[in-house]
């Protein structure tokens, strides 16, 4: 059996794909980004960043959504 590894979603490196584990918190972002499909299981990848590094492009479900990395950290994801 492979052990996964758990990080955040705002530490996952560029190009890197890794499955949702959990959103965390009970803010209206948290909320906003499981009504916009982020929820556990689902893949996830980063496609890239902005030139400061912050918001990260990700893809989900068939789209590209632009999260800023404190809102990602909200999210855990494992790969």
């Amino acid at each position: 059996m492979t052990k996964r590894t758990s990080t955040k979603l705002s530490e996952l490196e560029i190009g890197k794909e890794a499955n949702v584990v959990a959103v965390h918190g009970q803010s209206a972002v948290s909320k906003r980004l499981m009504e916009m499909g982020v929820v556990p299981g689902v893949a996830v990848r980063v496609v890239k960043s902005a030139p400061f590094g912050d918001p990260i492009e990700i893809r989900i479900r068939g789209y590209k959504l632009a999260v800023r990395k404190n809102e990602a950290q909200s999210v855990e994801v494992a790969y």
